[in-house]
Order: C-alpha cells, then sequence, then structure tokens
C-alpha cells in the first residue's frame, strides 16, 4: 500500500464520518484533515480563517512565509479572497493551522495581554517605497504614535509625506503591522482602511482609555 493510497482511504474515511456525524466539529476536522494533506503535498498556497474581534470580524490568510493579509469587513472577505487568488495563487483552503498562532496573539492583543506581535510576516503585496514603510511601521512601539512626515523620514524617503500616508492605507497586514498608529501632524487621527471608529478604538485600547 503506498503512501498516497493511504491518503485516499484516509480522507474517504474522514469524508465518511462527517456525512454520518454532520456538524461543526467533524466538518472542522475534516477541514484540518485536507489542508494536512494539502500542505503535505505541495499544492496548498494560501490558507484563511475569520476571527471576531472588537473592531469586527477580520480575515487572516496566510502563506507558507507568514501572514500575507489581514481584512476588515468593510472590505468585503470575498473580494478580498479573489483578490489574493488573482495575485497570490487560487490554490486557497479555508484552514486554521498557518493562522492559529496570529488568531491566539489577536486575542491577546485585545485583551490587553500583549503590546507586541510575534508571527511571520509575508509581505510580498508591498512593493518598492510601500514595503520600505511597513518595515518601519513595525518600529513604532505599542502606545505610540508618529506623523506621515515622521515616517516618510522613517522609510528613507522625507519628502515623501503623501506616499508614506498611501503605504499606510494599502497596509495588507493591519493591526499586525501597526498603521493606526500613524497620525496627522495636528494630532488628528487621519483615515484608516478599517474605518475611523476602529482606528480610535486601537488607538484607545493601547492608550488604556
Amino acid at each position: 500500500m503506498t503512501p498516497s493510497t493511504r491518503t485516499d482511504r484516509e480522507l474517504a474515511a474522514d469524508l465518511a464520518a462527517a456525512f454520518a456525524t454532520p456538524g461543526p466539529s467533524a466538518s472542522d476536522a475534516l477541514r484540518a484533515r485536507l489542508a494536512a494533506a494539502a500542505d503535505r503535498d505541495g499544492i496548498l498556497d494560501l490558507d484563511y480563517r475569520t476571527v471576531d474581534s472588537p473592531i469586527g470580524e477580520l480575515l487572516l490568510a496566510a502563506t507558507s512565509a507568514g501572514l500575507v493579509r489581514v481584512a476588515f469587513a468593510l472590505e468585503d472577505h470575498d473580494a478580498v479572497l479573489a483578490q489574493l487568488a488573482a495575485t497570490i495563487s487560487p490554490r486557497i483552503l479555508r484552514s486554521g493551522r498557518r493562522t492559529d498562532a496570529v488568531a491566539r496573539q489577536l486575542d491577546e492583543y485585545f485583551a490587553g495581554r500583549r503590546r507586541a506581535f510575534d508571527v511571520a510576516v509575508d509581505l510580498r503585496l508591498a512593493h518598492g517605497f510601500r514595503r520600505a514603510v511597513l518595515e518601519h511601521l513595525r518600529d513604532i512601539a505599542y502606545g505610540s504614535t508618529e506623523s506621515y512626515a515622521a515616517v516618510a523620514r522613517g522609510a528613507g524617503n522625507p519628502t515623501a509625506v503623501r506616499a508614506a500616508g498611501s503605504a499606510c492605507s494599502h497596509n495588507p497586514v493591519p493591526v499586525v503591522v501597526p498603521c493606526h498608529r500613524v497620525v496627522r501632524s495636528d494630532g488628528t487621527i487621519g483615515q484608516y482602511l478599517g474605518g475611523a471608529d476602529a482606528k480610535r478604538a486601537l488607538l484607545a485600547l493601547e492608550s488604556g482609555t
């Protein structure tokens, strides 16, 4: 009996069990088994899950290199997945395997028990100066803020203030890469992909107010 035959039989058994005992636990077990098999066989390029948070439902998507996308509900998760399929790979499966750590750390962050994320991040969706901005954002400490002008300087181009703002607004991994810590020079919060209320909530969380 070859390994592939064993895998086929194992998956068939899981399918039979899922139909025999329908419910979340059987479906979750089957999905996990399929994800494991796809990952092992090198045919899974992206996996994703959704998590609830105080700022709404978040979509988390990861490649083998790390977290590649965090999307707010107002972005339309179906549209985000379609874009990921077009730009990275159509081989996507709903699974928690690659996003377990970030989901757990987000829970800790929103509960006030975590100040920094310790997960691999895949920034392949950002290029050039935008990527330099995102790299700089990771150095802005919890509870701190910087102006867009300061971010432009930190990213290596002091005159590119508008481009720094654009990079923040197109950040593919918000919250984990903290573009919410960037504000206008006059102290007002500025725009945010997740909406002004979400940005205020994140800043309030980190300031303890």
